[in-house]
């Protein structure tokens, strides 16, 4: 038990990638990684969000660079492996954060707009793979944490953010399968409702506040954790799974809303 609580928290000498990190979810997943001793490329198509990032957690005695991803482009995918291969000379944990929304329904959504989801949240992370796993399997292998969604477990009104998901689930099964001898463990995360400076004055938080059991939503640190936790040895013998962190939405929030509008609790 000692063991596993030390490695939970230590992530010295291991590298990683995080995309999305400009901002958000993915810059408290970076900054995560770099405090439990973890040396980190935070990755994202917003620079000047991206440098800010990194430089902080420099100037707070850490290890951090920033480069320029756009996550479709497998060109941009191979200078960042390379950039790493060059600085640390391993990789040993990729986080697929990056990620778009579009809100609209299926009779209002063009295929372009369509494309433009699906190549972002779900390419993108494939794309990644393609130009990570190589290294990541030559230098002792790793640990690749694919952020999807609670909307990868049902229908939503946007269809291609929910498809692109579900996706990334059957995408974090396959590369699980192929690379678990070769010391690669892939897990995806499926967070519900988290606040961050992003959506804190969306409408569409008090509904959905209501609904989940727990009566709240979530922060982007509780995802960080859960970041935290499948990067580090902790986590050693799981790989092909679906870690949904959402307050117990996904578990029953309609049953339970049936159930209080009836009376039954």
């Amino acid at each position: 038990m000692a063991k596993a609580k030390a490695a939970l928290n230590d992530l010295s000498g291991k590298t990683a990638i995080v995309t999305g990190a400009g901002r958000g979810q993915g810059a408290v997943e970076a900054a995560l990684l770099a405090e439990a001793g973890a040396r980190v490329m935070l990755c994202d198509v917003l620079v000047e969000e991206g440098e800010a990032e990194a430089e902080k957690l420099r100037a707070a005695g850490h290890d951090a660079r920033f480069l320029k991803l756009d996550v479709t482009a497998e060109a941009d995918w191979q200078a960042v492996v390379d950039a790493v291969r060059e600085w640390t000379g391993s990789l040993d944990i990729l986080v697929n954060n990056a990620g778009i929304i579009n809100r609209k329904t299926i009779a209002d959504m063009s295929v372009a707009e369509w494309r433009k989801v699906l190549d972002v949240n779900a390419t993108g992370a494939f794309a990644g793979l393609k130009a990570a796993l190589p290294l990541m399997a030559e230098t002792g292998g790793g640990s690749v944490i694919n952020i999807s969604s609670n909307s990868g477990f049902s229908g939503h009104y946007d269809p291609a953010y929910t498809a692109s998901k579900w996706a990334l689930r059957g995408l974090t099964r396959t590369a699980a399968m192929e690379y678990a001898e070769k010391g690669v463990r892939v897990n995806a995360i499926c967070p519900g409702l988290i606040v961050t400076d992003l959506n804190r004055n969306s409408p569409h938080l008090k509904p959905m506040i209501e609904m989940t059991p727990m009566g709240r939503s979530g922060e982007a640190e509780e995802v960080a954790q859960l970041v935290l936790f499948l990067a580090s040895d902790a986590s050693a013998f799981i790989t092909g799974e679906d870690f949904v962190i959402d307050g117990g939405f996904t578990g029953g929030a309609a049953y339970r809303r049936v159930a209080r509008e009836t009376g039954i609790y």
